[in-house]
């Protein structure tokens, strides 16, 4: 059983993808770089599920970069009160702003996945799609 007869919980399918994992049958691996891969190499399980897939993504990489910057400043503040280091404190803010958003985009995708799975579960067209190769031509499809 790859992961595609598997029907993994709700708290199975976040942690997995928080962890950067297929939500259906946990695979890791499914980044090169920063690009994140069409289709779960083991269960065949295609991502972008929609057209428009990826903001739910970007708004969750928004919410936890806002996240931590509010506990950055607000933990700082608290930290050095009353004499408030300016300087290090906007350094440490603008650091804090830069890196994790970057450092969290690639789980924000497969998080994000394993939301969606959760409010819509995985359907047999949700699964690699295999192109047969067409038989007729191009100059046969544009003239009929």
């Amino acid at each position: 059983m790859h992961g595609r007869d598997a029907n993994p919980g709700l708290g199975v399918m976040l942690w997995r993808g928080f962890t950067k994992a297929c939500p259906v049958c946990g695979r890791r691996d499914l980044f090169h770089w920063e690009r994140m891969v069409a289709d779960c190499p083991r269960c065949g399980f295609h991502f972008e599920r929609i057209e428009g897939h990826w903001i739910g993504a970007i708004g969750i990489n928004t919410i936890v970069s806002f996240g931590a910057l509010l506990l950055t400043v607000v933990g700082s503040m608290i930290v050095t009160f009353p004499d408030f280091p300016v300087k290090t404190l906007v350094g440490l803010s603008v650091g804090v702003s830069i890196v994790v958003p970057l450092l969290f985009y690639p789980s924000s995708k497969t998080l994000w996945t394993a939301i969606d799975l959760g409010m819509r579960p995985a359907g047999p067209n949700d699964f690699e799609r295999v192109v047969q190769p067409s038989t007729t031509s191009s100059a046969d499809t544009k003239a009929s």
